[in-house]
């Protein structure tokens, strides 16, 4: 059975914590992007298939993200999602774009992740499942989250320099 963590709860697939009444009423459920492993491919390059579709890491410092401090939003690679905002990204002196804290918590998923011998929080795109990186609980405040994020799983556009 897959378990899903939430910031420290775990939950079995398909469950989810107690709402009040005020929050059953939020969002429906994100709709799922389904494509076939050829149409992954033909879609993405040879790197992008192989951090965002088969959980790959790229290397420390080789993105084209970690080292930038432009405004704007970084959308997911695979189906266009917003993810993360420079607002809230930070140098974790890791070599990967760090945030801690997505534009919406529903827009990413979070499931346990026991490769390697080790266990950590899986970050995946809600939309369309891609592998985006790992979270840890070793992040700056407010959330005191650090999401670990492969550049390479991320498309990133600049802030229009009217918007504040």
């Amino acid at each position: 059975m897959k378990r899903i963590v939430i910031l420290g709860m775990v939950l079995a697939a398909g469950c989810a914590p107690a709402r009040s009444g005020a929050e059953t009423a939020e969002k429906k459920p994100m709709e799922k992007i389904v494509k076939t492993d050829a149409e992954w491919r033909a879609q993405l390059t040879p790197e992008q298939y192989r951090i965002t579709r088969q959980q790959g890491t790229e290397r420390a410092c080789s993105g084209p993200f970690y080292d930038n401090h432009k405004p704007g939003t970084y959308y997911c690679v695979c189906c266009g999602l917003p993810l993360f905002s420079s607002d809230a990204k930070f140098d974790s002196g890791t070599g990967w774009p760090s945030y801690f804290q997505p534009v919406a918590k529903e827009n990413v998923e979070l499931h346990e992740d026991r490769s390697f011998g080790m266990v950590r929080t899986e970050v995946l795109c809600a939309r369309c499942d891609a592998h985006l990186g790992h979270v840890f609980e070793d992040g700056p405040r407010p959330t005191g989250l650090r999401y670990c994020i492969n550049s390479v799983a991320l498309r990133f556009e600049p802030r229009n320099p009217a918007q504040k």
